[in-house]
């Protein structure tokens, strides 16, 4: 279930949560139900709290290993896990949110997923947490409104790249310099500042455009 992500920018725990204690568990199934399932770990039997769909593919005697997140209150502590841990940033991250409790958390990435939940913050569209249960629309425009820039896919990140180079290449062209000229100098460019501005990226193709000027009057 291994997901590409870019990055996800820090993370912030929900106050009244602490920091994770217990950051994995390894052991073997003992027992499972529909959203959690029992780990036992050298005699010790760990209730773990987890999406349907990871307890679905669940089987007895099975040796598994989840990233947790440790969740402890005043009159109780909860574990929480996941398969992989672009899941577990991806929890915290709504947990993070203000009105967003872990429960609600884990039915959102049990729900849309850390993609689905990335789409849903990358295009504004609250409307994809309408199948969750648990977050009503104010919530929904609440995660979306509190986690744009927090978490980038690697497929968003394409598209914001593919968007940035015609942006900047328009703008080459606008002052006058030929598309395929500037198109491969803003693509390399692009490559080679990731996280660069429009801004940015144009003043370094213009800086490259002038280097290339001054090679070909050496010349």
């Amino acid at each position: 279930m291994a997901l590409s992500y870019c990055f996800f920018q820090a993370i912030k725990v929900k106050r009244g949560y602490s920091l994770t204690v217990i950051a994995s568990i390894s052991g073997t199934v003992n027992r499972i139900g529909l959203s959690d399932v029992v780990i036992d770990v050298a005699g010790i039997g760990y209730l773990v709290s987890l999406t349907t769909k990871t307890a679905l593919e669940l089987k007895l005697g099975q040796a598994i290993t989840l990233h947790t997140a440790h969740i402890i209150r005043e009159d109780s502590q909860s574990l929480f896990g996941f398969d992989s841990e672009e899941e577990l940033m991806a929890f915290n991250l709504l947990c993070s949110v203000s009105g967003v409790g872990p429960k609600s958390a884990l039915s959102v990435i049990g729900t849309i997923g850390v993609e689905g939940l990335s789409r849903a913050v990358a295009t504004a569209d609250d409307g994809l947490f309408k199948t969750v249960s648990g977050i009503g629309p104010k919530t929904a425009k609440l995660i979306v409104l509190s986690l744009t820039g927090k978490l980038v896919t690697g497929a968003y990140s394409a598209a914001s790249s593919t968007s940035q180079v015609a942006n900047v290449t328009s703008a080459l062209v606008g002052l006058g310099y030929q598309d395929k000229v500037v198109r491969k100098i803003v693509e390399d460019a692009a490559k080679a500042l990731p996280d660069s501005t429009d801004q940015e990226l144009l003043r370094f193709a213009l800086s490259q455009l002038s280097n290339a000027k001054k090679i070909g009057k050496d010349d």
